[in-house]
């Protein structure tokens, strides 16, 4: 399994693309805003000789979902999201207008929900999803045990956690995602984190002020 990170839009979100050996992949949370970057991102896949079959959100406050149209309509792609990520997408258009992102394209709305313990299966590889609510109400994250990997989307961050002040934020259920969820994994696992450096549960486990 290979993971690629591209960092994207003014919030300096991590889009990521997972793929293994089939060149079968997925596209998870794409934040490209303006042309350069979705470029970027059809170049990455063409150079590549990709074949993109799904588009997931761990979560959808707009840094991550600016790329949501132009991906689903590119790769003929249904959006797959957790349902109580529902109105935070249908929300989107207003949130871009109070941030000033005046070329927004609205994301189209879910075609598929996602739930804990459901698995993400494309090419020979698959990834198991985690309920990790906390940043937003139906936040996911999602992680293969072979492979030793996690994209945590905005739950845990290098030496950090995922904010709580936004709408739907719960900071004692973030706490209870990552203690519960995240933490129990193998230290080995390597975090993919929505934005910032990736990170290990090890690391975290020892360095992060948040868990102690």
């Amino acid at each position: 399994m290979k993971i690629e990170k591209f960092t994207f839009n003014a919030f300096s979100e991590n889009t990521f693309i997972v793929s293994d050996n089939t060149k079968e992949c997925i596209i998870i949370d794409p934040g490209c805003y303006n042309e350069h970057e979705k470029n970027e991102l059809v170049k990455y896949v063409t150079d590549n000789h990709l074949k993109p079959v799904m588009l997931i959100n761990t979560h959808c406050h707009i840094d991550h979902i600016f790329g949501n149209k132009f991906a689903a309509e590119k790769w003929g792609l249904e959006l797959q999201i957790h349902k109580l990520e529902l109105e935070i997408l249908e929300s989107s258009a207003d949130v871009a207008k109070l941030y000033g992102f005046k070329n927004y394209e609205i994301s189209p709305n879910a075609e598929i929900f996602l739930n804990e313990q459901d698995e993400i299966k494309f090419g020979e590889s698959k990834l198991e999803i985690l309920f990790t609510p906390g940043h937003s109400p139906g936040h996911i994250a999602l992680h293969s045990a072979k492979d030793k990997v996690m994209i945590s989307g905005d739950v845990l961050f290098h030496n950090s956690i995922g904010r709580t002040d936004l709408p739907g934020g719960n900071y004692d259920t973030l706490i209870k995602s990552i203690k519960e969820k995240i933490l129990l994994l193998h230290d080995e696992t390597v975090i993919f984190c929505g934005h910032g450096p990736s990170t290990t549960i090890g690391s975290e486990k020892l360095n992060n002020p948040f868990l102690r």
